[in-house]
């Protein structure tokens, strides 16, 4: 395996000295054209989305800016066929999936900042425990289907694409963005930047925080009521992001027009964020309880991020865009593993069964009368330390050629990347009893990392792909095909120095992936179009584990006519093998299976439908005002086609032939009507999701294993008092809704309460 490291380095070594020995030669410039956005896009735009061979959305600045979100699930409710799973109501660790593919971490989607692998460490752990802030986005953009087929690694649903705030095209500009919140709530976004002559440059910071929105039980007096001496402990989070660009570009007149940009960024988050759900019961009584034992779960991360990236334009026809980067982050979530060789999960999920240590999750002071003649005062609890280090690091390179034979326009994109990244894991447990007051004391610690937890995992993969965009007549076909491979190692130590390896694993995967996408232009306004493409993601390192492959189609059409656009596409994914991975997020709490296991789930379909209408009615009847209006719906079906299915997995429980997957709720709908006229503007948003299973399977729903539906109202308003001022107000879950909005990880956990923002936002 270590010649499989050293070939992979010295291959991106000589990529990287090609290229910029290429770079350099071409120094003597080129055309006045500047290096855009549409060099870091996976749509080109919401202008070029239209002639895209296959399922593809932007959400732009200003929608974006309609009502301010800090959470990546509530503006992606505005792209059909996205699946997700809330877990904390702020969106910090968002659970995305699409077209079915599993939501846990977001692991199953190509997720990406400006064009750049965003995960912590995409290959080796693709659990996204960073998902960038939507907050300081300039756009979000996702594509799915066969258009998605040049960016991988994750192919089966899709990609999802994240634009940070560009360096401004004046001399000087910036924004100034302060909101306040319910439950200690902030949120602030400012940037200032500008270009001058060949140099531009932008700095940026955003901040949010919370003091959070459920109640941790704090400790009691021997007479069982809560201590006016003791402050409650908060349930919330604060995160810190600092961005900056600086840009240099050639002299007009140059032979050849290059630029080169560089962005650095780092960010820090604490949360007091547990995995700690509650029983049904207890959440019927109320829902934004939190348990005791959860006082000491907090998660901590810095991350670090590198980018240079080099953009050369030798003729009309012909550019290279190359990006070296490098992306640093660790975190140590702090959280409540056991009682009692118990884990919490499996105390809460059978209540019934584990009385005593639920009553010792709750803080509750244990006599003989409430146990009958037990007592959990001498119970002792693991709390685990996920202390983890990451690092992913690559040179990607995207060569652009138009040419034409014949009455054929071809657009031929060519790229390349070389990619390394890892994890390493150190996780240790410490030892907890509960008092009488309901408080957790420090008993001990395991001195070292606790079995399977003391080991990294390593990754390098070259990826590749070919597209050709041919355009004809009223046609438009773009045949493509995707290549991975991918080795992976795993090493596991048996001490504390690492001294000693005690045992390891490799894995490696070399796929294909062909797919064919085309459009066809009907008339100006009507568009139909279809694909079809083989869909991959990894299993890990384990060497018995197999791939994630699909075959997955798509038809559909674009109608756009004056004021009014829309997209209807049906889809089909044909698994010919599911995977899940171990996780608690994803509720997999087995004792017998180490964190980041995979498991196989067969043959498995998943079909459905994807509709968005947009209308002005405003601008269509000529009213002197703007009254935009959008639906967004999902449909979605799923089963199981095959009974080999590891049932290992929590989420697939006892699953059958025929049953439906977890997390996949069959029906979303998100409907908005808003105006501006004016200094006024405004927007309500409703969004429906129906019942989703938390567990496989058919028919009824348990109560115990619904995500329930819920119908979610946003308002936002915004007045500009001046060109520059404008005063902000929103309010989320206008009303205030209560549902479990998962039961992963470790019981029912709610949605976010109404909460209200207000805010001014200055412009200069």
């Amino acid at each position: 395996m270590q010649t499989i490291h050293s070939r992979r380095r010295t291959l991106a070594l000589a990529v990287a000295a090609a290229l910029t020995t290429g770079a350099a030669q071409a120094q003597e410039g080129g055309s006045q054209q500047d290096f855009t956005l549409d060099q870091l896009t996976i749509t080109g735009g919401p202008e070029r989305i239209s002639n895209v061979p296959g399922s593809a959305h932007v959400i732009d600045e200003e929608a974006l800016d309609r009502h301010n979100y800090g959470d990546p699930i509530r503006v992606l409710r505005q792209i059909p066929g996205v699946n997700m799973r809330q877990e904390d109501g702020f969106g910090l660790f968002p659970n995305i999936g699409m077209r079915g593919t599993a939501t846990g971490r977001s692991s199953k989607i190509t997720l990406m900042e400006d064009g750049i692998l965003a995960a912590p460490a995409p290959y080796a752990a693709p659990s996204a425990y960073y998902f960038p802030p939507v907050g300081r986005m300039h756009n979000v953009e996702v594509r799915k289907g066969s258009s998605a087929i040049q960016y991988g690694p994750y192919t089966n649903g899709g990609a999802l694409n994240m634009i940070s705030t560009p360096i401004p095209s004046e001399e000087f500009s910036g924004r100034i963005q302060s909101m306040l919140g319910s439950d200690g709530g902030e949120r602030h976004h400012a940037h200032i930047g500008g270009s001058e002559g060949q140099w531009g440059w932008m700095i940026e910071g955003y901040t949010d925080g919370s003091d959070g929105f459920r109640d941790l039980d704090t400790p009691r007096d021997v007479q069982g009521e809560r201590s006016e001496n003791l402050s409650e402990q908060d349930t919330g989070f604060e995160r810190r992001e600092f961005v900056g660009k600086l840009r240099w570009h050639s002299a007009p007149g140059a032979e050849y027009y290059q630029q080169v940009d560089l962005k650095v960024g780092m960010g820090e988050r604490d949360a007091n964020e547990s995995y700690m759900g509650q029983t049904l019961s207890d959440f019927r009584k109320d829902p934004y309880r939190r348990y005791a034992a959860s006082a000491q779960d907090r998660f901590h991360s810095e991350r670090e991020q590198y980018s240079l990236t080099h953009y050369i334009e030798f003729s009309e026809d012909l550019d290279l865009s190359t990006t070296l980067y490098r992306n640093n982050f660790e975190r140590n979530w702090y959280k409540l593993g056991n009682v009692e060789g118990t884990s919490h999960s499996e105390i809460i999920t059978n209540p019934d069964d584990n009385q005593n240590l639920l009553n010792w999750l709750k803080g509750t002071p244990a006599t003989s009368d409430a146990y009958q003649g037990q007592s959990n005062r001498g119970l002792i609890a693991n709390v685990d330390a996920g202390n983890r280090k990451y690092y992913s690091q690559g040179i990607q390179t995207e060569l652009g050629y138009r040419f034409e034979t014949g009455d054929i326009q071809h657009d031929l994109d060519v790229g390349l990347r070389v990619h390394e990244d890892e994890i390493d894991r150190h996780e240790w447990d410490d030892e907890y009893a509960m008092t009488e007051t309901g408080s957790m004391v420090f008993t001990g610690t395991s001195g070292g990392p606790r079995t399977g937890s003391n080991r990294k995992t390593e990754a390098d993969a070259i990826a590749g792909y070919v597209l050709n965009t041919m355009s004809f007549g009223r046609w438009q076909v773009m045949p493509g095909v995707r290549y991975e491979s991918i080795d992976l190692e795993r090493t596991e130590f048996a001490d504390v120095a690492r001294s000693t390896v005690s045992g390891g694993r490799e894995n490696s995967y070399d796929v294909v992936t062909p797919g064919i996408g085309a459009t066809y232009q009907v008339s100006d306004a009507l568009t139909l179009l279809g694909g079809v493409h083989r869909g991959f993601s990894p299993a890990g390192s384990k060497p018995d584990a197999e791939e994630e492959t699909s075959i997955n189609y798509e038809l559909g059409a674009r109608y756009n006519q004056g004021a009014f656009s829309s997209e209807l596409i049906a889809f089909y994914n044909d698994y010919d093998n599911l995977l899940a991975e171990c996780s608690l997020s994803s509720g997999c709490n087995s004792q017998q299976v180490q964190n980041g296991e995979t498991f196989n789930g067969g043959e498995v379909e998943i079909q459905g439908l994807e509709a968005t209408a947009l209308y002005d009615l405003g601008a269509d009847q000529q009213l002197g005002l703007n009254l935009p209006l959008s639906v967004t719906y999902t449909y979605t079906e799923s089963e199981f086609t095959s009974n080999n299915i590891d049932r290992e997995f929590a989420s697939w429980g006892d699953a059958q032939k025929g049953d439906e997957l977890s997390d996949i709720p069959e029906h979303q709908l998100t409907v908005s009507a808003g105006i501006e006229t004016g200094p006024w503007s405004g927007d309500v948003t409703g969004n429906y999701v129906s019942d989703a299973r938390s567990e496989a399977g058919s028919g009824a729903i348990p109560a115990d294993e619904t995500i329930e539906s819920r119908f979610l109202v946003d308002v936002s308003g915004r007045y500009a008092f001046t060109e520059q001022v404008s005063g902000i107000v929103s309010v989320e879950n206008a009303t205030d809704e209560e549902y479990i909005s998962s039961w992963n990880p470790a019981g029912a956990r709610p949605g976010m309460p109404r909460t209200y923002w207000a805010g001014v936002e200055v412009n200069f």
